[in-house]
């Protein structure tokens, strides 16, 4: 299938959206481009100043969980800011914090002993690495040589220093390699699609998979390593990736032959977003400490946070008693008052069942609409999260070159008023650099009749892109 020439408004000319991209006092992500100006949302819709309704089918970066426009959410939001916008966490704590750190604890069936509330994923993440770190010097002084973090290939944790070291996502990475930090070393990732060898079974790629994480471990001396980190369901950097059955039980029994801690970063794949609140529960494991955001507030405030296990808080707890560790605005009230009211909504509604049956729903259509087209590489996801990947030849599963930005086209396309449609782009699917897949994951309160408008748009953009209809 010969690939149609893309847009090339943003690279080339663009006369009048290169001006008024120019004219913006933002540091937008692209100085160059000409944003669409959002002004409102209602339910599943994003509304643009001209008036026009594009459907929001990726909750923005699998943000949306409850759509837009929830009074519920922004009454509970306003009430915290009359009542105090802002908490200095060194004095003092408000009963919407305590309120949703206790929901979160109790959420992780006793496996977790306390929250830590912040505002972003990024931030979440720098916070887990630094828990991991400060957890083995108050285990004991013999354990000061535990300075090193085990990750994998094509994996996204953060844009920050820190979060960004312990990550994959070579793009991301690239401009900024001088300045992390060089204690983290690499695995391969569980992509079953990519990753298995013609004939393997699960079992025997989680035991290479395994194999290779023990082998690192020992490469880098076993003593030093602090945690190993990685997401349940892969998100931005792969594409709604789910582990094979088994993979987390064997990596965890390899963190634990060492002493090491198992890092599950939940930001994008958590709080519901897989039918269950938290995804670690679908893999028969708990972490030891997980970050969470995205979903969690719904994008009705920035909130994310840490769960840490009631062994990690134990051994604070039996020795300095502090985390040095602080954000100005951590444990914002109106954050949390968000997230509490985000979370009750989602369980009063029982969204999380909606979430697993609509989530079967749209998987099945996904796979009957474009499973058999010939630039659909992979199908995959758990839930309402699902990824799309597109290859340049199906059966050898090449990838598009990156200068064609197939993801970002593609999307892009789908903002035009011909589909007003809006999913999620990501690149590296296929070898770090190469590779265009795009997310799909409406929110949790999605009904039928928006799922199969969700496929039937979709089908219709892909066949357009790519001139196969």
């Amino acid at each position: 299938m010969v690939l149609r020439e893309l847009d090339t408004t943003r690279e080339e000319g663009g006369g009048d959206h290169k001006q008024a991209a120019r004219s913006s006092a933002v540091l937008h992500r692209d100085l160059s481009y000409d944003f669409l100006s959002l002004s409102q949302g209602e339910g599943n819709y994003l509304v643009l100043e001209d008036g026009r309704r594009i459907f929001d089918a990726s909750g923005g970066a699998s943000v949306g969980c409850l759509g837009w426009g929830n009074e519920r959410v922004a009454r509970a939001v306003m009430k915290q800011l009359m009542a105090i916008p802002y908490c200095s966490t060194v004095f003092y704590t408000t009963r919407a914090q305590e309120e949703l750190c206790r929901f979160l604890v109790e959420s992780t069936h006793g496996h977790m002993g306390r929250a830590y509330i912040v505002n972003s994923g990024s931030e979440a993440m720098e916070a887990a690495v630094k828990l991991a770190r400060q957890y083995f010097l108050e285990l004991s002084p013999s354990q000061n040589n535990r300075t090193r973090f085990i990750s994998r290939r094509q994996s996204y944790h953060g844009i920050t220093l820190g979060a960004l070291a312990v990550g994959g996502h070579q793009y991301r990475r690239a401009k900024f390699e001088p300045i992390l930090m060089k204690n983290v070393s690499k695995v391969s990732p569980c992509n079953p699609y990519r990753g298995k060898n013609p004939g393997e079974t699960d079992q025997e790629y989680v035991d290479r998979l395994a194999k290779e994480l023990d082998d690192e471990f020992q490469a880098v001396g076993p003593e030093t390593v602090c945690a190993f980190i990685a997401e349940p369901v892969v998100g931005a950097a792969l594409g709604c990736v789910p582990s094979v059955p088994g993979y987390f039980k064997a990596v965890q029994a390899v963190c634990r032959k060492y002493g090491a801690l198992l890092i599950l970063d939940e930001v994008m794949c958590g709080m519901g977003r897989t039918g269950t609140l938290h995804a670690w529960e679908q893999e028969g494991v708990a972490p030891d400490i997980q970050t969470f955001g995205k979903a969690l507030g719904g994008g009705y405030q920035p909130v994310a946070g840490v769960l840490a296990s009631r062994e990690v808080v134990g051994v604070l707890e039996r020795g300095s008693s502090v985390f040095v560790h602080g954000h100005t605005y951590q444990g914002h009230p109106a954050g949390c008052a968000g997230a509490l009211e985000v979370q009750r909504i989602i369980r009063e509604e029982n969204l999380l069942e909606n979430v697993r049956k609509m989530g079967e729903l749209l998987s099945g259509r996904l796979q009957e609409r474009l499973g058999a087209h010939p630039n659909v590489g992979n199908i995959r996801g758990r839930g309402l999260f699902w990824g799309i990947e597109f290859v340049a030849d199906k059966a050898t599963m090449e990838p598009f070159p990156v200068e064609n930005h197939v993801a970002a086209a593609i999307c892009e396309r789908g903002l035009t008023k011909e589909y007003s449609i809006s999913v999620y782009p990501g690149t590296g699917s296929a070898d770090g650099i190469r590779g265009d897949h795009i997310i799909v994951s409406p929110a949790y309160n999605v009904h039928k009749d928006e799922i199969e408008w969700i496929v039937d748009t979709l089908g219709r953009l892909v066949d357009d892109f790519f001139g196969s209809a």
